[in-house]
């Protein structure tokens, strides 16, 4: 019988692979006679750039290069280290001792002699050497000795192409991004974890919160180590009290001046805002926002001055001085009678000038005079005694926790009332969870069952009239803590949306109370006395009016205030404007 014949595979054949002592032609072939053309063993990707973008497909963490799905570690250590061995032999990527057929220097050369031609347009004044075209070699040849002059400066292609770490932070929290990196590292997860792991290691030895994490600058941080790669020094504690403590400060110069173009150009908010510290010095910091963000201005020591409107009026009239008169649209403080005070002198002195009271304290203030509301402060305060009594009785707190599934009900916020709305909320939610805690054996059982402070939160938690008015308070303050959380956010300007969220909430709170009219007319008078009377401002009609997400609906469902807010929005153009053509600054 005649010797049967193997079919034949390409995949197999010598003749289909460059007589190359690079790594990358172990898991890869020319499938075709156009020898740029190469394809993967490993997954049968072509690529169609040469040896050197299949070695960047088997590494990954290229832009523009899918990384292989069956490659492995050691694949990619393989090819990362023969990469970095080439970079190492010649800086501009030419190796002339390998000139074999299908190497991975047709590429680097193109882009090579690229880069050169235009650095040599800048630096010389005659026309560059001629390449001879009598073959690839020749070509290499003469770039090489083109380029061999000037070794030191190293011309790097990827750096050039390579995004900094504040750009690839900035893109990966881009609305409608996707929090992904966009170079894939191409390392496994259990070398992920090993790196992590030293992070938090370093977090819990220092002490450090966890919030730090969420915070750009970390993110920031880490992009920028990975983009080093190992070896990384770390720096001295000269360097970190003196050096780049220098760098930070000329960084922050260059900041500013980039917010107070955007000052000039857009105009800003002078924003203030008085605190206690520790030591009980009377703190009053200065903020400017702007489309460029919030800049922080300076603070002032004011525990030796009596806060009155005209010491007030002249620490901002300082401030705008230092801003730009003509740049501040609007001074933004408290709602106290002194900065009221404070805010008339500066708009009577400044007639362009606007003065509007913080809309969180202005919307804290509303849950204060909710809580306040006969109907509900006397619950309010039985509901604080129920929750003071659960957390100061260990054992009771943790079987209130297998209750609820490990839910807290105490909700910490950023204000003492919306924390007490919040806590409200919570215990609705587990309101079963805790009825059943004190229909238990372990309730009935326990001795605190028996005092009275005991006896008195039963009642409480037992009662049908205190859910009710659990619920009724929920009703009143959850619109308003919606526009809260809107208005108290970092990332989006919120006076656009001001106007319209107030009037949903007043909407809400009328459909919600409708049958309660008494409550409802005590809401509506609140409503009055704390947003109507004090934080209309025609500075937020007029961002209405500008926002067509919102006033095109304005315009079709309700046309005579669509008209209001046009002239509101003339009338502001029309102060900002022709007073500042007529009006001179002292």
């Amino acid at each position: 019988m005649a010797d049967t014949v193997e079919p034949y595979d390409p995949k197999k054949d010598p003749k289909r692979r460059a007589k190359s002592k690079d790594p990358g032609w172990k898991y890869a072939y020319w499938p075709t006679e156009d020898k740029q053309i190469v394809e993967c063993l490993l997954c049968g990707k072509i690529v169609s750039s040469g040896i050197k973008r299949l070695k960047q497909h088997l590494l990954g963490g290229f832009g523009d290069v899918l990384v292989c799905e069956k490659t492995t570690t050691a694949i990619m250590k393989e090819m990362q280290e023969w990469m970095d061995k080439k970079r190492r032999k010649m800086p501009l990527g030419i190796d002339e001792s390998e000139e074999q057929e299908g190497g991975d220097q047709d590429d680097e050369v193109q882009e090579v002699v690229a880069v050169g031609q235009q650095a040599s347009q800048a630096s010389c004044t005659g026309p560059p050497p001629p390449v001879a075209s009598s073959g690839t070699a020749s070509k290499k040849r003469a770039a090489a000795a083109f380029f061999k002059p000037a070794p030191t400066k190293q011309l790097k292609i990827a750096p050039l192409l390579l995004k900094s770490p504040e750009e690839l932070v900035r893109l990966r929290h881009a609305p409608g991004a996707k929090q992904l990196s966009l170079y894939r590292s191409g390392k496994s997860d259990a070398e992920r974890n090993v790196a992590v792991k030293y992070i938090c290691k370093f977090l819990y030895d220092n002490a450090i919160a966890f919030n730090v994490v969420n915070s750009r600058s970390f993110e920031e941080m880490v992009e920028a180590i990975g983009q080093y790669g190992h070896g990384l020094k770390p720096p001295s504690y000269h360097e970190a009290s003196d050096k780049y403590i220098k760098e930070a400060v000329n960084d922050l110069s260059d900041m500013r001046k980039k917010h107070e173009l955007a000052w000039k150009t857009y105009g800003c908010t002078l924003m203030s805002d008085a605190w206690s510290d520790r030591k009980q010095r009377h703190l009053v910091n200065f903020l400017v926002n702007s489309p460029e963000g919030t800049f922080f201005l300076g603070s002032v020591n004011a525990s030796s001055e009596t806060h009155d409107a005209a010491y007030l009026a002249g620490l901002l009239g300082q401030k705008m001085e230092e801003i730009g008169v003509d740049n501040v649209v609007q001074i933004c403080t408290d709602n106290g009678s002194n900065y009221k005070a404070a805010g008339r002198l500066l708009m009577e002195k400044y007639p362009k000038l606007y003065w509007t009271p913080c809309a969180a304290h202005c919307l804290d203030l509303m849950l204060e005079d909710i809580a306040k509301i006969d109907r509900f402060k006397d619950w309010i305060v039985k509901a604080k005694r129920v929750t003071t009594f659960v957390y100061r009785h260990l054992k009771l707190l943790d079987k209130m926790r297998e209750y609820t599934g490990g839910n807290e009900l105490v909700r910490p916020a950023a204000t003492r009332f919306a924390t007490t709305f919040y806590t409200l909320q919570s215990m609705h939610k587990n309101k079963e969870a805790l009825r059943k805690l004190f229909v238990s054996d372990f309730w009935t059982k326990n001795k605190l069952a028996k005092t009275e402070t005991g006896k008195h939160v039963y009642e409480v938690v037992m009662s049908m009239t205190f859910w009710n008015v659990v619920e009724d308070c929920i009703r009143a303050s959850h619109p308003v803590l919606i526009v809260l959380r809107l208005v108290d956010g970092d990332e989006n300007p919120a006076m656009p949306q001001l106007t319209a969220a107030m009037e949903m909430c007043k909407n809400k709170l009328n459909e919600s109370f409708s049958r309660k009219p008494p409550l409802l007319q005590k809401l509506m008078q609140i409503f009055r006395k704390r947003w109507d009377d004090q934080m209309m401002q025609k500075l937020h009609g007029a961002a209405l009016f500008l926002n067509p997400g919102r006033f095109f609906d304005i315009m079709e469902n309700d046309p005579d205030y669509a008209q209001t807010l046009r002239m509101t929005f003339n009338q502001v153009v029309t102060k900002m404007m022709f007073l500042r053509q007529t009006y001179c600054y002292p």
